[in-house]
């Protein structure tokens, strides 16, 4: 990152900068301004995401969204049960509570945890896809109520359609559109019930998400390998939605593993700052990893998630804190050689911005390389069908296929890359960080990195339809450009931005779609001195199209 890191990152914050728990719940109940673009419903490509304390996550916003659910689900023939679950963020309850009211009041059989407890992303995933399994009518779908990893004051509010994963721009799209026509309409759209009597109502079930869960793991993760092994495990839930999930699975599979950290406050007084001083749930951060890097040599490997457990973040006692990529590279070397009941022609998924790494691994394993735009919902057709083994993306977000090469989960799931970890470790002998340096003995050793620079709203619009012929130049870094990219060349779908690749390094520009900032992705097979020669050029070809633009 190009900003400075806070002095407080690292560490704890004092009482006086946490977030307010009561101020944000109450703040919950007011009321946007739909007129404002800001506090209007916005689904991103992870749902809708904001805060109270900003009037973009406040009940009215959830009523909408909820409403807008049902109507979608009516017009799409979805009549089965919605799979609800929710993260540990303040807002989550609340939201919750009013997600519910709609759902009852408008007849959509809920299933909620049985003691109103946390579930996380991949549970809810994989509930929907065990319940779909071989119906053609009466599919369920589902809502996972949490913003990720994202800082204490936010909410968040995703759908996953019948396959279980991520819904698509055209779902995102309707449920959006009709969602702020409910509010500039004064919410006179609106079904719904008092929150104790849609509790207690006939649509309202409870479910136990953790036992189907935690038993269908030894389908997916060679869990007796791990038990047989006696491989030492720290495990850390960073606080959220996996907390109840990992006492039960390391009862009944008995384990050699701690979890480090039960601690449950909404303020996530306990977690240390990220790099710009705020709380943040990352378990890719370094910072926000400080406490479990700091226990790598009590154990043979540790692995944390983000607050809904659709990431995954190792610590491996050679190498502490992986980088993301590297874990992703090593992850699939193994699958794809310790898998044998999958598919021959099974893929690798990975997004335009992960590390070539995977590339040379999918080279040397002979597999077919699929490389999509960022976003996990490219990989769900792939994990449903069996056709991808593996999907993963650079923001430690993957899923792969049970042993016998059906679909497990199509959304992130955190949990099972952790456990993999495990397993890596118990059946090679090695950790995860040492498998990774004899990959690099083999196939080289990337240096990647991401940087930000300013935009403003225009030179992002331009940034999103560069084109080759707007690039004035033929090398990169002193190397001739092999391929410059609109598309993604695994399905042809826009990346919104552009790539530009080398045989030793590339750069990928993206705008970001919340700040004034694109994103420069780049990577080099060579030195750090090259990488930091391909992250300025990349600026001055990325500068040059704005000048001319």
């Amino acid at each position: 990152m190009t900003s400075t890191v806070s002095p407080l990152a690292g560490k704890p914050l004092a009482p006086g900068l946490l977030v307010d728990v009561a101020k944000l719940t109450k703040a919950y109940f007011d009321l946007p301004d739909p007129g404002q673009a800001s506090q209007r419903v916005a689904f991103g490509t992870s749902g809708h995401r904001g805060s109270s304390l900003l009037l973009s996550f406040n009940e009215a916003h959830i009523l909408a969204i909820a409403q807008a659910i049902c109507l979608y689900r009516k017009g799409n023939g979805i009549d089965g049960p919605l799979f609800l679950g929710i993260d540990t963020h303040a807002l989550s309850r609340p939201a919750f509570e009013t997600s519910l009211e709609v759902f009852a009041a408008n007849g959509v059989v809920t299933m909620v945890d049985e003691d109103l407890r946390f579930t996380p992303t991949p549970v809810i995933s994989h509930a929907i896809i065990g319940y779909n399994r071989g119906l053609s009518a009466g599919l369920a779908d589902g809502v996972v109520i949490s913003p990720s990893h994202n800082p204490p004051a936010d909410g968040g509010f995703k759908y996953n359609p019948p396959h279980g994963g991520p819904a698509d721009t055209d779902a995102t799209g309707w449920i959006e559109r009709k969602a702020n026509e409910l509010m500039a309409g004064g919410l006179a759209g609106i079904t719904r019930m008092p929150y104790a009597k849609a509790l207690a109502c006939e649509f309202t079930r409870r479910h136990d998400y953790i036992t189907p869960y935690v038993e269908d793991l030894a389908d997916i993760v060679d869990m007796e390998a791990i038990r047989s092994s006696g491989v030492s495990i720290g495990i850390d839930p960073l606080g959220g939605a996996g907390l109840d999930y990992y006492a039960p699975i390391i009862e009944r599979y008995g384990l050699n593993a701690t979890v480090v950290d039960t601690t449950l406050d909404p303020t996530f007084a306990f977690m240390p700052a990220d790099w710009d001083g705020k709380i943040r749930m990352d378990c890719s951060s370094p910072y926000a990893m400080t406490h479990l890097i700091g226990m790598k040599d009590r154990f043979d490997v540790a692995f944390a998630n983000d607050t809904d457990a659709d990431r995954h973040g190792i610590v491996a006692r050679s190498s502490g804190l992986m980088n993301p990529n590297h874990y992703l590279a090593v992850a699939i070397a193994y699958l794809f050689e310790n898998r044998p009941g999958w598919r021959s022609d099974a893929a690798i998924g990975k997004t335009i911005v992960s590390s070539a790494m995977i590339d040379r691994v999918a080279a040397k394993l002979g597999r077919r390389l699929v490389e999509v735009p960022v976003g996990f919902k490219w990989f769900v057709d792939g994990l449903s069908d069996g056709s991808f083994g593996f999907g993963g993306e650079e923001s430690a977000g993957a899923s792969f296929l049970r042993q016998d090469g059906t679909s497990w989960t199509t959304d992130k799931d955190g949990l099972i890359l952790g456990l993999l970890a495990a397993e890596i470790t118990a059946v090679t002998g090695s950790d995860p960080g040492e498998r990774y340096v004899e990959l690099t003995r083999d196939l080289g050793e990337p240096l990647y990195a991401r940087i930000d620079a300013p935009a403003s709203r225009e030179q992002k619009a331009v940034l999103k339809t560069l084109s080759r012929q707007q690039i004035k130049t033929d090398t990169l870094a002193g190397e001739p450009i092999t391929a410059v990219l609109n598309e993604a060349p695994g399905n042809g779908a826009a990346i919104g931005g552009v790539k530009v690749v080398t045989a030793d390094g590339w750069f990928c520009a993206r705008p970001s779609g919340t700040e004034e900032v694109y994103k420069i992705y780049a990577e080099s097979f060579r030195s750090n001195a090259h990488l930091r020669q391909i992250q300025d050029e990349a600026q001055a070809i990325i500068n040059a199209a704005f000048a001319a633009a």
